[in-house]
């Protein structure tokens, strides 16, 4: 394909690869330009098994340097252990998935383009580039099989026709299937250290690919049938995506050596013969089920998950189908917190890989597979371990997310978003969509049958005392409002619906087909623990009966706003505890606005004690004079207003039964940056212009879109010479932040974070630009100007104190550049006192039977 050098990226600072193609493609316009287009689509994968493209040049292409040997090299020494293999194996399936997702083939996977870092890393190398490089063809002849590639590209075919599948080498259309024939053979040659079709000549291996059968002899063979069906001849016959070879995969595990990283701690003897007592209960009580009707007394106890153990936000602890397995957020032996599995008659947990700073974990129907959120993604993983799969990015603060029968997950994926559906192997389709006056939906549950989904909608962000319990048909899409007043809902296979209001969980009987519920709501505990903030509670429970809760109430149900400076040191910024969002400064400093409850308020910081009301929903915005604010006032409307509020509001605009949030001023105050959702294209950024000759009273034009794409852009901050906006988008398929001149279709794009990110913020002061991580920790970027150009530079960590997040905007930047106004952490958790407890119930079904007749 060329030659590869190794350089320098002197803007950036940092070693990069430069594959420079033949000569041959600059002479052929036709190649060149498909080259280009493909190269471009492929430079948007972002995945951390994949080698990133960073560039494209004339004639080639920037991209990231991996060091370590290949994995043929590592195969030329010999078969490798099952659990080596299998490690590599996974991380190849997930690169794939993550590909296959966005419509991309690899088509040339091989040993020779994948690397293994020192640290285990593996990183697949070329993805889709047979694809760019190669020349648009007349249909080939069949008896012509290697007429597909190009005479030019012949050492493509000798280095991949080990790995093609039939269809490949008979010049028939690929897709996703070519790539799982391909990773079988990898993982045949891994187990058996010698490649699994191979003869003399290109001919000779082709023939055999054809026509002869794989031995599978030197494959465990408890891995057979997945890989068996992985290089069926026909591809119609194959696993219908990767995801599902992971999955076959794992099920074919040796018991004797689970891939799990196991933290060993000693526990006392009291807790293991609590546990392994509990387990006995939930085993006797299934099979008891199987046989008997008679109610049976509800049984309690309580049960310390022990020191490591930590406090979720929203969800602690959750079972899994069967009543045998919990799952829940726990600290390492570094310190650092990931999800933990134990099983009720083991005597410690297990720690699984890659689900650092994991949060609401949920099990699959069949008790497998936990999904959880974490790094602006939304992801599942093995119960046996292994690296966890990437399925969608999350918008903001996630809320939550359901695992239907058919495979496929309902999710919460941001905070003012709509609920998503995943299909298995598939990318995130809009399920629902928000009603008048909703704001948010969150917290679904796929009902049994998969037939409708139950969930919480709201018309705040940010309290949900007054939500409302709703369900969504799949089949007709029908939106019905099941229980109003409460949040958190959940359906008790025994027929009710159980839910939070005001720290007390109530249970009424529920009809799923009708999805409707019959009688009285009757309160069952009073002292579930659960978050009024996010709608999220703190109690869960198995098909089996079994019913467990954390009690007491949610410690992040207010927090303060506090100065957060370079070190890290915070100090009091509010002295009262409140549900707080959006802060923001005004230009002078001296004034914070920011939500409280479903109201803009706005605090002098001289003198604590002075506060002014705005009636609004929230979004507040200082006007560069710093005597105004515009604000969101409905979901549909944005309203301007003196910030002493000596004047009524006047109205900036309205857009019906859309969503509208004004975020930033041009340093004149002459245009206004806000983002919109509408029906077709999702959220889109806009500005609107505005005359101001009459401060009091400002005259606005016709909004002009600034930037409307298929994917979601949100957040436009105008930087202070006003030539640039800096948004959010979705684009790659993960959160991040962007730079745009101002006005639009003045110049290009330039990405500014990488791996997630939340919020931009512009200093006013110096060159330099903040972003907020999808960890919620603060980043700075320095950049120049080149003419037209926007030159960052390299991201560096600003601090290393993690942010307080609900959901919504949490911080701001002081007028000098400084310090950040920013969300101080709640109260100390109940794990700050010692261990975790919850508390469970045995024969729950019964009890619900003997309260709710």
């Amino acid at each position: 394909m060329g030659v590869v050098y190794r350089a320098t990226d002197t803007k950036l600072s940092r070693d990069v690869a430069i594959k420079v193609l033949p000569e041959t493609f600059a002479h052929d316009s036709g190649r060149m330009t498909r080259f280009q287009r493909e190269a471009q689509v492929l430079a948007s994968l972002n995945h951390p098994n994949i080698g990133a493209i960073y560039g494209v040049e004339e004639r080639a292409l920037v991209m990231e340097l991996v060091e370590g040997p290949t994995l043929a090299e590592r195969i030329a020494r010999g078969a490798m252990p099952i659990e080596d293999a299998l490690s590599i194996a996974r991380q190849i399936a997930e690169a794939l998935e993550y590909a296959h997702e966005r419509g991309i083939v690899h088509r040339d996977l091989k040993p020779a383009n994948i690397k293994v870092t020192s640290e285990g890393r593996v990183k697949v190398l070329d993805f889709g580039l047979a694809k760019a490089i190669s020349r648009d063809l007349e249909p080939p002849d069949s008896m012509a099989p290697t007429h597909t590639m190009h005479d030019t590209l012949a050492g493509i075919i000798m280095g991949t026709a080990a790995y093609m599948p039939p269809e490949q080498a008979r010049g028939q259309e690929v897709d996703a299937r070519t790539d799982i024939w391909s990773f079988g053979v990898v993982l045949c040659e891994m187990l058996s250290g010698r490649p699994l079709f191979a003869g003399p000549t290109v001919s000779d291996t082709l023939a055999a690919i054809l026509k002869t059968d794989p031995d599978l002899k030197a494959i465990p063979a408890s891995l057979r049938p997945v890989l068996e069906r992985c290089l069926r001849k026909d591809p119609r016959h194959r696993w219908r995506s990767i995801g599902d070879v992971q999955m076959a995969l794992e099920a074919g595990l040796p018991a004797a050596s689970p891939p799990v990283a196991e933290r060993r701690r000693t526990m006392p003897w009291s807790m293991a013969a609590a546990l392994l007592a509990i387990a006995c209960a939930v085993g006797w009580l299934a099979a008891w089920r199987a046989t008997r009707t008679v109610d049976r007394p509800l049984m309690r106890f309580s049960v310390d998950l022990g020191p490591d153990a930590a406090v979720g936000l929203n969800v602690t602890v959750a079972i899994s189908p069967d009543g045998r397995r919990l799952v829940y957020p726990a600290r390492g032996p570094d310190g650092k917190q990931q999800l933990a599995v134990r099983l009720l008659d083991q005597a410690h947990p297990s720690l699984l890989p890659g689900t650092e700073a994991g949060s609401d974990p949920f099990f699959s129907p069949d008790g497998q597979w936990i999904g959880f959120f974490a790094g602006g993604q939304l992801k599942k993983t093995s119960v046996q371990g292994g690296a966890p799969v990437a399925l969608g990015s999350t918008s903001g603060l996630p809320q939550g997310a359901s695992w239907g029968e058919d495979g496929s997950i309902v999710a919460a994926m941001g905070t003012l978003v709509p609920l998503s559906r995943i299909p298995a192997g598939g990318v995130p389709q809009p399920l629902t969509r928000l009603g008048p006056g909703e704001e948010t939906h969150r917290w679904p549950q796929v009902l049994p049958g998969g037939t409708a989904v139950l969930f919480t909608a709201s018309a705040s962000a940010n309290t949900q005392e007054d939500a409302k319990i709703e369900a969504i048909s799949l089949k007709t899409g029908q939106v019905k409002v099941v229980q109003p007043g409460g949040y958190y809902g959940r359906y008790v296979p025994d027929g009710h619906l159980v839910y939070v209001r005001q720290g007390v969980l109530y249970g009424i009987k529920f009809d799923p087909a009708r999805l409707q519920t019959i009688g009285t709501p009757t309160p069952l505990v009073g002292d579930v623990a659960a978050n009024p903030v996010t709608a999220g509670g703190q109690f869960a429970f198995s098909t089996t009966g079994v019913f467990m809760y954390m009690e007491g109430t949610s410690a992040a149900q207010r927090w303060n706003i506090a100065w957060l400076d370079h070190s890290g040191r915070t100090q009091p910024l509010l002295t009262i505890p409140g549900a707080y969002g959006l802060p923001r400064l005004s230009p002078d400093g001296r004034k914070l606005g920011f939500t409280d409850g479903g109201n803009v308020y706005v605090q002098d910081l001289e003198r604590d004690t002075t506060r002014v009301k705005i009636s609004g929903l929230g979004s507040p915005v200082w006007s560069p004079d710093g005597k105004h604010i515009a604000f969101q006032s409905t979901v549909d409307s944005i309203y301007w207003i003196r910030s002493d509020g000596a004047e009524d509001p006047q109205r900036l605009l309205e857009r019906p039964h859309e969503m509208v949030a004004p975020w930033s001023f041009s340093p004149d105050g002459r245009w206004l940056a806000y983002f919109a959702r509408s029906q077709d294209s999702g959220f889109d950024l806009w500005t609107l212009p505005l005359d101001l000759r009459d401060p009091d009273h400002p005259k606005p034009g016709k909004p002009e879109p600034f930037l409307r794409t298929a994917a979601d852009e949100i957040v436009p901050r105008f930087s202070p010479d006003g030539r640039w906006i800096a948004y959010r988008s979705n684009e790659s398929g993960t959160n991040e932040i962007y730079v745009r001149p101002f006005p639009a279709g003045t110049g290009g794009k330039w990405p500014i974070s990488r791996g997630g990110a939340l919020y931009a913020l512009w200093s006013n002061n110096s060159r330099e630009l903040f972003f907020e991580t999808a960890d919620c920790r603060i980043m700075a970027v320095d950049y120049t100007v080149d003419g037209a150009s926007f030159v960052p530079g390299k991201p560096r960590l600003w601090s290393e104190q993690q942010l307080f997040y609900t959901g919504t905007s949490n911080l701001d930047l002081a007028p000098d550049g400084k310090r950040f106004a920013v969300f101080a952490l709640p109260a100390a958790a109940p794990s700050a006192k010692g261990s975790v407890h919850i508390t469970m119930l045995l024969n729950f079904f019964d009890e619900l039977r003997r309260r709710l007749p």
